[in-house]
């Protein structure tokens, strides 16, 4: 019987399928984050792994765990797997890209719209002291209508970020490594320009790009200098590609207006400084926390699995 290892607590659909599939299957039950050597001793015996993206795949796991046929990643993105490891050992690694798509857009829409007309920071001050009552001037936010929207990262859920932001009036810049066809330019009333010349024209900018070395701290303080004093920076894609000191260095001099934070550049950690700031947003890494997403995710992992030990055809990421 093919032994399968999930390395933390996931929708139980996925084993579920797997048991009925015939798999033994073993899920971390333990508290906090697997641990190296817990990975590593879980997998030895292994035939496939489910890794979720806090489980950290390292060549040390991947290179002792002798009959792993498949490492399926509980999430879109992978940077939390040795990809170069697996491929040495022709072992496939998947992921589970599109059923994100239309959560992080929402979440993204979401802080977008709670940072610019200040939400989160009223609910904060209701919390605390209070107010006096409406007046004219009191606790102004802005507007999304007529604002420009700068998207960095154009895929699926770029592409569903602008579909919603159109909704809200507002103008849409892209900029990714490859212009999109026309047609879906054109039906996203979107418009293709080089990064330096989205992040001075956008009043909002949201991070939807996968990680990789071109772009690690993409966003650092010669970015920062280019924006508007006025822009927001939204970022639900990897937390790397913001350099977070710079960033509270920026937000600290008024060189930006805002940021709104769901991954971190040393997640779970937080740069302190962000945490006392009331034009920050923090959240605990809810882009896809669905129970629709993660469900479908939990079923994309479990197919992959049952695909590969049939000889079937999957779409890995190496």
């Amino acid at each position: 019987m093919a032994k399968v290892f999930i390395s933390d607590r996931i929708p139980e659909a996925a084993a579920n399928a797997l048991s009925k599939g015939g798999f033994a299957v073993d899920q971390y039950q333990g508290r906090g984050l697997i641990s190296e050597a817990e990975l590593a001793a879980s997998t030895r015996d292994a035939d496939f792994l489910i890794a979720t993206l806090s489980t950290q795949v390292t060549k040390a796991v991947i290179d002792q765990a002798h009959n792993l046929k498949l490492i399926a990643n509980y999430g879109a993105g992978f940077n939390n797997i040795d990809v170069a490891a697996a491929s040495a050992r022709h072992i496939p690694v998947t992921n589970t890209p599109a059923v994100s798509t239309t959560a992080v857009a929402e979440v993204t829409l979401g802080l977008m719209l709670a940072l610019s007309h200040r939400i989160v920071e009223g609910d904060q001050l209701m919390r605390a002291t209070g107010f006096d009552g409406w007046q004219p001037l009191f606790f102004l936010g802005h507007e999304l209508a007529g604002k420009t929207l700068g998207i960095v990262g154009a895929g699926h859920i770029g592409q569903a970020v602008a579909k919603r932001a159109a909704a809200f009036d507002m103008k849409i810049l892209y900029t990714q490594r490859h212009q999109l066809p026309a047609t879906t330019e054109q039906a996203l009333g979107a418009t293709f320009v080089p990064f330096d010349q989205l992040i001075a024209q956008a009043d909002v900018i949201t991070l939807h790009a996968p990680q990789t070395a071109e772009n690690f701290h993409q966003f650092n303080a010669g970015a920062f200098k280019t924006m508007k004093k006025s822009a927001l920076l939204i970022n639900a894609a990897r937390g790397p590609i913001i350099d977070e000191a710079a960033l509270a260095d920026a937000l600290a001099a008024g060189d930006i207006a805002g940021a709104a934070l769901d991954v971190y550049e040393h997640e779970p950690q937080v740069e302190p400084r962000l945490k006392t700031m009331k034009n920050v947003i923090l959240t605990p890494h809810i882009g896809n926390a669905t129970v629709e997403a993660r469900d479908a995710m939990a079923m994309i992992c479990a197919e992959n699995v049952i695909k590969v030990s049939r000889g079937e055809a999957i779409t890995p990421v190496n």
